[in-house]
Formats: structure tokens, sequence, C-alpha cells
């Protein structure tokens, strides 16, 4: 059995400064607001509302667990909400750069996540309200880059 991947669309998430809330028991809590964005795919396009954030659980193992919430909107009116979960990880050194908010080589870390879609019913993009999708994200200092792949 393989499974299969189409691309969904690319995003650009512009974020501001994390607000540290520091350890909480389970690990480092960070929260990361959401200012904006855009994104575009095959079948869609428009942009990242503001108003979203990423809640980072930093866990003693170096896991930053990553729970973003967030809402886009479609050029052609659309509003989708979005709760993305997910990993990252990697080599102490480069994850301690993205923390203090340094640019790092694509590909030396981990940072993949399943982001859940909700849209409105009977609307174009309704099939996201079905559909397994998961993402590869690239964190950079003043954005996050991600890429959303449909499972067919």
């Amino acid at each position: 059995m393989s499974i299969e991947t189409e691309l969904l669309f690319k995003a650009n998430i512009q974020v501001a400064a994390p607000i540290e809330v520091g350890n909480a028991g389970a690990g480092i809590r960070r929260v990361i607001p959401i200012t904006g964005g855009t994104f575009e795919g095959p079948g869609m396009k428009g942009e990242i509302l503001t108003g979203g954030a990423d809640y980072q659980l930093i866990r003693p193992d170096g896991v930053t667990e990553v729970v973003a919430h967030y809402t886009i909107q479609t050029d052609d009116g659309v509003p989708i909400y979005i709760t993305n979960k997910g990993y990252r990880h990697g080599p102490k050194e480069v994850i301690d750069k993205i923390i203090r908010g340094e640019a790092v080589p694509e590909g030396s870390y981990y940072f993949k996540t399943a982001p859940v879609f909700e849209v409105e019913s009977g609307s174009t993009y309704d099939f996201l309200n079905r559909t397994i999708v998961i993402g590869h994200g690239v964190r950079n200092p003043s954005d996050v880059e991600m890429t959303f792949y449909q499972v067919l």
C-alpha cells in the first residue's frame, strides 16, 4: 500500500515576537501571535487573517509541540478555520537558534504537522472538512512557511 499526496497550498504566515510564559511544569510554554500572511495553491488562494496564534510547549526532551489556531480567507471570501498540530525537533544547536529567532538551514530539523480544517458546508472548499492533510514547516526569523498536502 502506498499513500499519495497532492499539493493543497503553500502559506507564508507572518508572526510577532514570542510571548514567553515560562516553565509550566510539562515544559516551556510560548505563544507566538499570528499577524497575517498569504497562501496559494492550485485551487485556492487568499490571506492569513490576524488574530491566531501558535501555542508551543517545549518539552524536557527538546521536542516542541505546536498547536496553532488561525483563520484563512480565500480570495472569493470564504473563511476557513485551521487547527494545526505537530512536532518540531532537531539538533540542540539548531533548535536553540530557532528559539532565539535566528535563521537556520532548511532541512536541518524536523517540522511536520497534521492540520484540521473547518469550513462552511456547501462552500467550494467544504471538501476540507473530510480530507486528511499533512504539512511541512520552515521557521524563519519573522515568518513560518507551511506547505500543505492533501492525502488522496
